[in-house]
C-alpha cells in the first residue's frame, strides 16, 4: 500500500492510502475512455463544376446528404476551368441551390469564398450525431 495525493489542488491535499499501481492503472483507463467518446468531425468534399447538369447535381447532393446524416462536415466546391472564370454567377447560383437543398439536414458554417479557381462553401449537421 502506498500513500496517494489524490487532489494536490485542494486545500489541504487530499491523499489516500491505496494501491499506487492500481491508481495509475484507473486513470489510464479513465483517459482512454475519454479518447473514445471523443467526438471527430470529418471534411469530405463535393466538386461541381458550373456547367454540372441536374442529374448530376442531384446525385451529387444525396452524397451530401448521407455525408452531413453521418455527421461529417461537407465542403462543396465549385471549380472553374479556362473561360468558365468569366462567369462567376453560374457558380454562385448552383452554391445557392445547393444549400437551399441541404437546408433540411444541414446549415452552412462558412459562407460562400472565392480563392483563384475555385468557389467553396463549407456545411455543418444541424444536430452531430452520436457514434456508437
Amino acid at each position: 500500500m502506498d500513500l496517494v495525493e489524490i487532489a494536490p489542488q485542494a486545500d489541504p491535499p487530499v491523499c489516500k492510502v491505496i494501491d499506487y499501481g492500481k491508481f495509475v492503472y484507473e486513470l489510464q483507463k479513465k483517459e482512454k475512455l475519454q479518447r473514445k467518446n471523443q467526438q471527430t468531425s470529418i471534411l469530405k468534399e463535393i466538386r461541381l463544376h458550373p456547367n454540372t447538369d441536374t442529374h448530376d447535381f442531384e446525385f451529387k447532393a444525396r452524397h451530401a446528404i448521407n455525408f452531413v446524416e453521418e455527421g461529417n462536415k461537407v465542403k462543396v466546391a465549385v471549380i472553374f476551368k479556362g473561360r468558365e472564370l468569366t462567369y462567376k454567377e453560374h457558380g454562385e447560383e448552383l452554391l445557392k441551390r445547393f444549400i437551399e437543398k441541404m437546408t433540411e439536414v444541414a446549415k452552412v458554417e462558412q459562407d460562400i469564398n472565392f480563392e483563384g479557381r475555385t468557389m467553396t462553401v463549407i456545411l455543418a449537421p444541424l444536430k452531430s450525431k452520436k457514434k456508437k
